[in-house]
């Protein structure tokens, strides 16, 4: 259970903010159809932290001795700092003609969730997170729980919600987060 908590809870903060929370509300405005937005996020999601999860938990067992945590516990130092470098997202990105039907627009959402995911903070913390709990379902489970709690919302808030978060707190919020996770894996790991 600790697995699933952390995993849902630091995914969730580093999210908020991050380059798909952006690609959410700018598809919301552009498309305005929810449910292929955020069914569309959701396999993206599932896909992609599995697949990181997958990675990470391998890595754990191939790579394995007392060097791997001081590996693992530097990279969440890594993404403390990470955490702070706010994203962007240009405003044409995801501008598509509104009149698309519901499959289109999940297919759309999907792939450009599963692509710019790629390489990203959370994808790599999944990883990360699965190479240190080595429980790959609850990982995927939290991470993916983290990413909705934040996706989901911004496609029915929108851009407008979005411009009243302070993002820069909040980044500074996951920046803490990644960092203590950093250091309670190099101390008590």
């Amino acid at each position: 259970m600790e697995a699933f908590l952390i995993s849902t809870g630091l995914v969730a903060i580093a999210e908020i903010g991050d380059k798909t929370m952006l690609l959410a509300i700018a598809l919301a405005a552009t498309w305005r159809r929810p449910v292929p937005l955020i069914l569309g996020i959701l396999v993206a999601t599932l896909a992609n932290h599995a697949l990181a999860a997958l990675a990470g938990t391998l890595a754990v067992h191939y790579l394995s001795g007392p060097w791997m945590k001081w590996i693992i516990g530097f990279a969440f130092l890594a993404f403390a700092g990470w955490a702070l470098i706010p994203d962007t997202l240009d405003d044409d990105e995801g501008a598509v003609k509104p009149h698309r039907t519901s499959l289109a627009i999940f297919w759309a959402t999907t792939v450009a969730f599963f692509l710019v995911e790629m390489g990203d903070k959370t994808q790599i913390a999944t990883a990360g997170l699965a190479a240190r709990f080595e429980t790959l379902p609850l990982v995927v489970a939290g991470s993916t729980l983290g990413m909705m709690l934040v996706n989901g919302p911004a496609v029915f808030m929108g851009e407008a919600a979005a411009k009243r978060l302070p993002l820069k707190y909040i980044r500074m919020a996951a920046a803490a987060g990644f960092a203590l996770t950093g250091l309670w894996i190099l101390i008590a790991g």
